[in-house]
């Protein structure tokens, strides 16, 4: 068994990107915060594949180059292999639960794109 609270952890970030509540053994599991106007980079990981259940704001999240606007109670999994980009164009925090699985801390790939990119 195992018991925590979001409030005994931290953002990566001072007050945003991910807080993980849970590392392995199985999988991850946490929240992901964005102020308005922040991104998380693009990144893609080979084995995992990552869950996004948002809890509240919006946020604009880009899946290979495909845009996708989530709001409170929309989830969305990205597949292994599957670039994501996430940019906060509200005026009100994003956060999302996130769950990754099966556990592995070092598979994570940066992917060098943004959406401006997909403009041109």
């Amino acid at each position: 068994m195992y018991k925590t609270s979001e409030r005994d952890h931290t953002y990566r970030f001072d007050d945003h990107g991910p807080k993980y509540l849970q590392r392995g053994p199985r999988s991850d599991i946490g929240v992901v915060t964005l102020q308005p106007g922040q991104h998380f980079p693009a990144h893609k990981h080979c084995r995992i594949e990552e869950n996004f259940l948002t809890i509240e704001g919006e946020v604009h999240m880009y899946v290979d180059g495909n845009l996708h606007v989530l709001g409170v109670g929309d989830f969305l999994r990205c597949e292994p292999g599957e670039a994501h980009y996430v940019v906060n164009h509200g005026d009100v925090p994003w956060k999302a639960v996130f769950i990754k699985a099966p556990y592995d801390p070092k598979d994570g790939v940066p992917v060098d794109w943004t959406p401006e990119q997909a403009a041109s």
